[in-house]
């Protein structure tokens, strides 16, 4: 193999590394760069065409549409909710369920959080939680790291098993895999499956730790006193809520297959969670409260405003009335994503373009009803009809849309760069030059480097993938393969590795960068997204490193 292929495959990520998190520039001054410099090697490296790379970037660009759409919903639900005073009521219920922030962050992420990501996945749950965080007051870039934190555990099993069922399947050769599995008295199903309870155990395993890391996290990062053991005097009530999902939700992907895990796992831990938190079951004595706004540091706040002391609080609001909005998210979310009738109506709006320019294999499509963004517009639509005062309902729609453009703006800009940038690595397989993808090559790179420690960078090749493309499942679709010949290379099971894949794709989540400036754009924070990185760069790290020594002590017992 040529390593300095490799090197050139890494090296685009490694610019957006050194800009974002060396340099400490913003997405929007260097993703145009890393975008420029991909573009040039596609063309003169990998001598993808002119047409391809054309391709690619519109592909990209129609992509971003669809993100700035979900991003949309989730701000224009958040404005309308301040403008009925909804949000104040949800405000002062959280603060009745607990005004400790640690509990907060792990009932509203971790619980409500990988509900969302069960039923939609794609970057809703951080699209979602993050604004509701700010909403009852959490600083902004505190809201944004939460949020992409949630994006890990849950995310293999998100958008009811689509990285599995999609992802896996789409990126296996299931035929040959097919006739091989059925000489040992296998099948594909059966293969399937097997690497389902692979993700979902080691899962279970690594999650249990994640509100406990999430906690540490937001006291070391946002408390007054910078302090790792603040984070850790809520260790009974965060392990706690880790098995109270993570338990279903191993026991669901084992028993159940890949599509109801995180939707299961969520819903008994939103269940169980809030009703210890209110019996005050494994709370600590001591509550842990941010400093003052007046004591913040610069670049925790963004543009997002839902404070809004002309608005006064609506006393004949109930919390069941305040919530529906977001019970209706939920809902909707569910039955979208699980009912075939019902998916066929609202995929029927759709914008299909099919082989652009004529290079076979670059499609998209923009899917408005069935995307969450307007799932998110329906819920805020029926915000209005359900809080909103006679005679100020068409104002409360017109300042809430209004204010949600505004939101947009930059984050539309940032993801015109990002986005094609992810659509050029992934196309790169289709080339003159007769060589592998951009992220193929890089991962080969990895695998002649590490040799029979292959297993324990096996997640972060996942990761990398999920890095670059900002998804589990386009992950999955590049590398399960690679992972699986891999594996075979070196005499080890494949469904484990296919499983560390999976595993470290829904990792990397917290670190893709367009999920980053999603989710600040959802609180009006941007510029600030090589500080997200800076400290979503731990808790990944954290996930890869022990998913891989899990895999090589598995490999070990079974050897």
């Amino acid at each position: 193999m040529n390593h300095t292929l490799g090197l050139l495959a890494l090296f685009p990520i490694a610019l957006s590394a050194i800009l974002l998190l060396g340099l400490q520039w913003s997405a929007r001054r260097s993703m145009p760069i890393v975008l420029a410099v991909t573009i040039i090697m596609a063309l003169f490296v990998w001598e993808m065409s002119v047409s391809r790379v054309t391709a690619s970037i519109l592909q990209g660009l129609i992509i971003t549409v669809s993100v700035l759409w979900i991003i949309f919903g989730a701000i224009v639900l958040l404005n309308t909710l301040k403008y009925t005073g909804a949000i104040q009521v949800i405000r002062m219920g959280f603060t009745r369920v607990s005004p400790d922030r640690r509990i907060q962050a792990i009932i509203i992420a971790w619980c409500f959080g990988t509900f969302i990501e069960g039923a939609s996945g794609f970057g809703t749950p951080a699209a979602i939680a993050a604004p509701l965080m700010v909403a009852i007051g959490f600083p902004a870039l505190a809201a944004v790291l939460m949020g992409m934190m949630i994006q890990s555990t849950a995310v293999s099993f998100g958008a009811v098993g689509t990285p599995i069922i999609i992802g896996v399947n789409k990126g296996l050769d299931t035929t040959a895999i097919s006739a091989t599995l059925q000489t040992h008295g296998s099948n594909w199903e059966q293969f399937l499956q097997l690497i389902t309870t692979e993700v979902a155990i080691i899962h279970g395993i690594v999650g249990t730790f994640m509100p406990l890391l999430m906690a540490i996290m937001l006291t070391r990062f946002f408390g007054k006193n910078k302090s790792w053991k603040e984070g850790f005097e809520i260790l009974p009530f965060a392990i706690f809520a880790g098995l109270t999902f993570t338990i279903p939700y191993a026991l669901t992907g084992i028993f159940l297959g890949p599509e109801f895990p995180s939707l299961m796992g969520g819903l008994v831990s939103m269940t169980i969670v809030v009703n210890a938190a209110k019996k005050g079951l494994f709370v600590p004595k001591t509550v842990w409260d941010f400093p003052k706004k007046s004591e913040w540091l610069e670049g925790w706040t963004g543009n997002l405003e839902t404070r809004n002391d002309d608005i006064p609080v609506n006393r004949n609001l109930s919390p069941v009335i305040a919530w529906m909005p977001y019970l209706i998210v939920a809902a909707l979310l569910v039955c979208s994503r699980v009912f075939v009738d019902f998916k066929a109506i609202l995929t029927g709006v759709t914008l299909n373009f099919t082989d652009i320019f004529g290079e076979a294999g670059i499609n998209a499509g923009f899917s408005p009803l069935y995307l969450p963004g307007g799932i998110l517009v329906v819920a805020a639509l029926a915000a209005i009809m359900m809080q909103g005062k006679k005679g100020k309902k068409l104002s409360i729609f017109g300042k809430a849309t209004g204010d949600s453009f505004k939101t947009i703006m930059g984050a539309g800009f940032v993801l015109v760069f990002t986005i094609p940038m992810v659509r050029l690595f992934i196309n790169s397989s289709v080339n003159l030059a007769d060589l592998p993808s951009m992220p193929v090559a890089g991962a080969e790179l990895f695998a002649f480097i590490f040799g029979d420690a292959f297993p324990l960078v096996s997640p972060s090749i996942g990761a990398l993938g999920a890095f670059i493309a900002g998804s589990n499942t386009v992950s999955n679709m590049m590398f399960s393969q690679f992972q699986y010949e891999a594996a075979l290379t070196l005499g080890i099971t494949p469904a484990l590795m296919v499983a560390t894949q999976a595993v470290g794709a829904a990792a990397g989540n917290m670190i893709a960068i367009h999920n980053v400036v999603a989710a600040s754009a959802t609180v009006g924070l941007l510029g600030q997204e090589g500080a997200t990185l800076r400290k979503t760069i731990l808790p990944t790290l954290y996930y890869v490193v022990t998913a891989g020594v899990i895999a090589l002590i598995a490999l070990a017992v079974v050897r």
